[in-house]
């Protein structure tokens, strides 16, 4: 009986604890919103429009909500009457923070926020986050170890892909035909959110570049001399893209469609929802263009005389002049897509998941005009050949990537461990006719198909030491498996057929572990010392049909140090030294090393070397930042001293032919040294400039000998001398007017002075591009307008000597193109809910595989 009696006690305790309970909640969901509205305006009591208000309710976040202002500067929103914490947001006004009790409705009057007027920096916390230019609205920033640039600033990239950014990034240029480089170097290595990608095919080619939307990149990170915790390879330095995943809670996003000329259509969306402890997010669009080209080339050959005839060649013929035109038109289609979530287990665990996919699809129509002269023994014979090359291609690119992140105390100590698994397959078959004279020389039929499969494994950990001192460590796996597979056919005999009718499997394994230390002593002092050591295995197994030729199956097994030195001294809170030392590793490309990897025509021969090593740079750089009220500067003297360097070999093996090699060697030096400077002016609210300049020298060594045929059939041993020295520079500038507050106008031009090497120089080119932005739709939307290439200008020259021959080409990628884009932006300004500041699995907190959070 007792027992009956305490559990119909304890039953009625429980049903009354709940009905209490949910009494309560039904309370306070019952409570009803009031309708309250202001006005944002500045110290002069002018408007201020697109205002972010946040209203954070003390008590349930739930009740939170957030709005923009419109072009009057007024806002409105229905609340739950409480306690708020209300925060004010505006382009080029300070942060603003306020309290206030809302009990009903009515209007809450107007909250002022105080324009921006100064650029000052926080105390160096961490040697590698000490941010130089704080000020709002900059379009990039500088800090220890990188260059962080915000494309959301360029007008002239609006709708446009990766390539277009690139054009405007500090310490970038990017050449005609989409070749990237670095103060002059094009040994650059490319990351997507931290590591390599198959966004980015196996070749990094210009294609890819042009794939990837300009709206996805949340920002660029220039990284021109990487510490120990970065992957060694990219000698001239390292860009890593981020890609957009928003914070912001609810749903948010944005969908931008462009159209243009040369014909292109794009149309794109950034969609993300958050909720508690649950983050989704979902990037991707596609889009149509078409492209336009021209490449004239013209030859002289050097000491060339009437050939002696012989009993096999009765009436020989000498090659002394010959001029090239060739006209290209393309087009292509990309559709992309990236999803995932973040989920936080536990304020110190959280859980990423993400997938993408990407395809890319072109079509090509080439023509090429040649005119041959020859001496024979008649007089001078002219020749007309006529090529038309029809090709297509086709990119499937797929790419999952999993992390955790966990901290074990609130000093700093974490671990973070990520896996990712790419795929990329590509195939590209042309259809080549030749003419000679106007009669049928030949038909080739090419087919190309590479797949990459590559496996990505990192571990990383921090160990705070006391408040000024960090210790890092980490261990990363790399498994890249390449095959290629070739097939050639040919109407007309021809012995190099067969070596491209060719199969290759190239596997690469690299083990790389790091530590680094870092410090400060004082307040102005820091350094951090870092060491890498990176085990390297490449296995390469070839065949092909020539008869006779053996397969060949080689391995490589070579393991490096790489330490790193990097010190800053603040001279005052506006004012830094930097002081930076690494050493890196060039490592040759797959295709590189494939004897025969890929038939254009039968006159231009790209020879692989199968035996090409690594090169290996020791890189140096001193800067100083300033930053002030109206101006940012950032010069950096650099110096790079390359030792077994890599260069091209373009020769002839057969003075009688007309036929070229292409073939990578290692040899020599190479040194480059200049000044890097970056810098932004505002002089006025509504006129403001961002500029670099590029002043560098170059010096190269080593004389490469190959083994020919002269005209008259005899052995002969030729030279290509890649000693030389040199002297170049360029420029580039943005100005942007404000002319209102929703409307802004940016002129953009560039200079790349000519330039001198041992066997080629360029001449001078430059270019002026224009953009315009307007803000509608009360902040929503945004209309967007381009002009690349104002005057038709951005073109290439470029003369070539041997001991053999004279060559001058010229090349244009692009003609003159404008465009005009969309945006429309939704659920814009909510950021309640902001979290504590977590490393992102895959693209830290700092952007990537890179120097970790502030201490």
């Amino acid at each position: 009986m007792t027992n009956k009696i305490e559990i119909a006690s304890i039953i009625r305790k429980r049903t009354l604890g709940l009905t209490f309970v949910l009494g309560a909640a039904s309370l306070a969901f019952a409570q009803e919103k009031v309708n309250v509205s202001g006005k944002i305006v500045d110290k002069q009591n002018n408007a201020v429009p697109y205002a972010s208000v946040t209203f954070s309710n003390k008590a349930n976040k739930l009740f939170s909500d957030a709005a923009l202002t419109d072009e009057k500067g007024v806002y409105q929103l229905a609340l739950t009457p409480g306690n708020y914490d209300i925060t004010l947001e505006a382009i080029d006004y300070k942060k603003a923070t306020l309290h206030k009790q809302i009990t009903t409705s009515g209007n809450l009057g107007s909250f002022v926020v105080e324009a921006e007027s100064t650029a000052t920096n926080a105390k160096t916390q961490d040697i590698q986050g000490v941010v130089i230019t704080a000020q709002a609205a900059k379009p990039y920033r500088v800090e220890l170890d990188k260059k962080v640039y915000d494309p959301s600033t360029d007008l002239i990239s609006k709708g446009g892909n990766l390539q277009d950014v690139l054009n405007n990034v500090p310490s970038v240029s990017v050449d005609t035909d989409g070749t990237v480089s670095m103060r002059g170097s094009t040994n650059v290595k490319f990351l997507i959110n931290g590591k390599p990608s198959s966004l980015l095919g196996i070749d990094d080619s210009a294609n890819a570049l042009q794939s990837i939307p300009a709206d996805q990149i949340e920002r660029i990170e220039v990284i021109t001399n990487p510490s120990s915790k970065f992957e060694s390879s990219g000698t001239s330095g390292i860009l890593n893209i981020i890609l957009k995943k928003t914070k912001k809670v609810g749903f948010n996003g944005s969908v931008t469609g462009n159209i243009g000329y040369l014909p292109k259509t794009s149309l794109n969306a950034n969609l993300s929802w958050r909720k508690n402890k649950m983050t989704w997010f979902l990037n991707g669009g596609g889009g149509y263009s078409e492209g336009k080209g021209i490449n004239d080339t013209e030859t002289d050959y050097n000491n060339v005389t009437v050939p002696t005839p012989t009993a096999t060649n009765p009436n020989p013929k000498a090659l002394y002049h010959q001029l090239q035109n060739s006209e290209s038109n393309s087009t292509s289609m990309n559709y992309n897509a990236m999803g995932g979530f973040v989920y936080d287990i536990s304020d110190r665990t959280s859980f990423n998941l993400s997938g993408l996919v990407r395809t890319f699809e072109s079509e090509n129509d080439d023509y090429l005009n040649t005119f041959s002269d020859y001496y024979t023994l008649g007089g001078i014979q002219n020749n007309f050949g006529q090529r038309n090359s029809i090709g297509k291609g086709n990119n499937l690119a797929f790419q999952g990537d999993a992390g955790i992140d966990h901290k074990f105390d609130d000093n700093g100590q974490n671990i973070s461990l990520s896996l990712s698994v790419q795929s990329s397959n590509n195939n590209s078959s042309s259809n080549i006719t030749e003419t000679q004279d106007s009669q049928f020389l030949l038909n080739d039929i090419t087919s190309r198909k590479s797949e990459n499969k590559t496996v990505i494994g990192k571990a990383d950990y921090e160990l705070p030491i006391g408040e000024k001192s960090k210790i890092e460590a980490g261990y990363r796996l790399d498994v890249n498996d390449n095959t290629y597979a070739n097939t050639v056919f040919s109407t007309l005999p021809n012995d190099l057929i067969p070596f491209y009718n060719n199969n290759t499997d190239y596997r690469e394994i690299f083990n790389a572990a790091y530590v680094q230390f870092k410090s400060k002593i004082g307040e102005n002092f820091g350094y951090q010392i870092g060491l890498r050591d990176e085990l390297s295995n490449v296995k390469i197994n070839y065949t092909n049909q020539a008869p006779g030729d053996i397969p060949i199956d080689k391995t490589k097994n070579y393991n490096n140090i790489f330490p790193s030195v990097f010190l800053s001294y603040n001279i005052t809170k506006t004012n830094q030294i930097l002081l930076n030392y690494s050493k890196r590793i060039d490592r040759p490309r797959s295709f590189w090393m494939v004897p025969f990897p890929n038939y254009s025509n039968s006159q231009n021969i790209f020879a692989g070397n199968i035996d090409l090593n690594p090169a290996y740079v020791d890189s140096y750089e001193v800067g100083y930042n300033i930053s002030k009220k109206k101006f940012t500067i950032n010069p950096t003297l650099y110096y790079r001293h390359s030792t077994d360097d890599r260069k091209m070999l373009v020769y002839r093996p057969d003075e009688r032919e007309n036929v070229f090699y292409t073939k990578p060697i290692n040899l020599g030096n190479d040194d480059r040294y200049g000044l890097d400077l970056n810098f932004t002016v505002d002089p006025f609210s509504w006129l403001k400039f961002m500029g670099s300049v590029d002043l560098f020298g170059y010096k190269t060594t080593g004389i490469a000998a190959y083994a020919t045929f002269d005209e008259n059939g005899a052995n002969k041993t030729g030279y290509m001398d890649f000693t030389g020295n040199g002297f170049s520079f360029g420029s580039r500038l943005n100005t942007t007017f404000k002319i209102d507050k929703t409307l802004s106008v940016q002129l953009q031009g560039f200079y790349r002075g000519a330039r001198k090497a041992a066997n080629q120089n360029s001449n001078a080119m430059y270019a002026f591009n224009l953009g315009a932005s307007k803000t509608i739709w009360k902040g929503d939307g945004t209309i967007g307008f381009n002009l690349q290439d104002i005057f038709n200008t951005r073109s290439r020259e470029v003369f070539s000597f041997n001991d053999d021959y004279t060559r001058r080409n010229f090349m244009q990628w692009q003609p003159r193109q404008f465009s005009l884009s969309l945006t429309y932006r939704f659920k814009q300004g909510e950021k309640v809910d902001a979290p504590k500041r977590k490393k992102d699995i895959n693209a830290n907190s700092q952007g990537g595989d890179d120097q970790g959070p502030p201490m």
